[in-house]
């Protein structure tokens, strides 16, 4: 089989690990998705360029991966390969007022460490699981303030061009959206932030991590809000007034903490939650005219609704 090959060429020139057949359901923070025929960590840009080249040459389908706190995979799993990055992009350092983090950094991580010099901006951020890469790709953020408001540049890895490094005020920057992943690899990026008193930090922080715990299911198996809040208007408001707070399907169910979480109960199939997210969107056009759009990330091949 062609994974197989490129699996044995990429174990002698990437000094990250190499899987084949690795369940995705180990890798994502619902605890779903079937094997990707292939699992490649990158610790260096050297790792990540042998890769993508390998991959692009045997044509063979690869994806970059973060923490998978907003991904769903297939239950059929994933014909390609999963790249993670790995070592070299989990390191950050602090300068002044500014942060250079990798891609691969815990975006919790740099949140705390940010605190603890007295750095103000990323307060919005406290309790948004996965990477600083993911948290990028994604603009993430709540209502009112986003990644955008914070980023200086970002450094790109473009197969065949190598590292490439773009000012923030290049990037096309939306609701929950950027224009970076269809550029290349996310690799590092440098924050702006600024001085200001640790208490000031410290109330806004626990104040926004309070909201979460209030407001959304944390600690449940689950990937994020599901939908995009559409404009001048919340998804979950728009789900609930559906009456779909609680609606289960298999091992799936709609939050009843807030509804445009779908939360696993132990045994839930990627089909489960597409099949709930057909449920919802049919729903709240049937009844209020307007088409959610998946804030999730879908990985894989699924069966049509």
């Amino acid at each position: 089989m062609t994974h197989s090959i490129l699996a044995e060429r990429l174990k002698r020139t990437v000094a990250g690990e190499v899987r084949e057949n690795e369940p995705m359901a180990r890798h994502t923070s619902f605890r779903i998705g079937g094997p990707a025929d292939l699992h490649v960590t990158c610790d260096t840009i050297a790792d990540l360029a042998n890769v993508v080249r390998a991959c692009e040459e045997m044509d063979v389908a690869w994806t970059v991966v973060g923490k998978g706190s907003n991904l769903l995979v297939s239950d059929a799993g994933y014909r390609g390969a999963v790249v993670l990055l790995g070592r070299e992009f989990r390191s950050h350092s602090l300068h002044d007022t500014e942060i250079k983090a990798g891609a691969a950094c815990s975006l919790a991580y740099v949140v705390r460490d940010a605190f603890s010099r007295g750095l103000a901006g990323l307060e919005f951020a406290v309790g948004i699981p996965g990477t600083v890469g993911g948290a990028l790709a994604m603009n993430a953020g709540t209502r009112g303030v986003w990644m955008d408001s914070i980023v200086d540049s970002v450094t790109l890895y473009v197969p065949g061009a190598g590292l490439q490094r773009i000012r923030a005020t290049d990037v096309t920057w939306g609701y929950r959206v950027s224009g970076l992943a269809g550029e290349g690899v996310i690799v590092e990026t440098l924050l702006r932030l600024g001085e200001s008193d640790r208490g000031r930090i410290r109330a806004e922080m626990e104040a926004s991590l309070e909201r979460r715990k209030r407001t959304q299911p944390l600690g449940s198996l689950c990937a994020g809000s599901v939908f995009r809040n559409p404009e001048g208007e919340s998804a979950g408001r728009l789900i609930e007034a559906a009456g779909l707070k609680g609606t289960r399907l298999g091992g799936a169910r709609v939050s009843e903490v807030h509804a445009n979480f779908i939360i696993n109960d132990g045994s839930a199939r990627a089909a489960d939650v597409m099949g709930l997210i057909h449920k919802i969107r049919m729903a709240v056009r049937d009844s209020n005219g307007i088409e959610l759009q998946p804030e999730l990330r879908f990985l894989g091949t699924f069966d049509p609704a």
